[in-house]
């Protein structure tokens, strides 16, 4: 099971001649973008489960259980605002038609 999927580039995309061209940015973008927003779900997962289990080893605690419904919120906050941002540029690409969710380098 990979954590992320690097995509690959077809092949001579990025290279001509041995020369690396603009159009590799392309992919190293699409790369990182791709590692960036698996990596905000596990942290967000991680702080789901760290606030689940010091709210529940809390023990009636109430500074304690504060700080774990901090955790909690801040980490559906955070889940609600990464699937947001996301619709909102559904939400523009469908109505504007302009391809803002494909990256690309165009050389005029």
């Amino acid at each position: 099971m990979k954590l992320a999927q690097v995509i690959q580039p077809p092949q001579g995309a990025e290279v001509q001649n041995g020369v690396a061209t603009i159009k590799g940015f392309e992919w190293i973008f699409r790369n990182i973008v791709t590692v960036i927003l698996y990596a905000a779900a596990l942290v967000l997962f991680i702080m789901l489960i760290i606030g689940g289990f010091s709210y529940i080893t809390s023990g009636g605690d109430p500074k304690k259980a504060e700080a774990a419904k901090n955790t909690l919120t801040y980490a559906i906050g955070g889940m609600v605002l990464l699937a947001l941002a996301f619709l909102i540029l559904l939400f523009i690409q469908v109505f504007t038609g302009a391809p803002v969710t494909v990256f690309r380098v165009t050389i005029p």
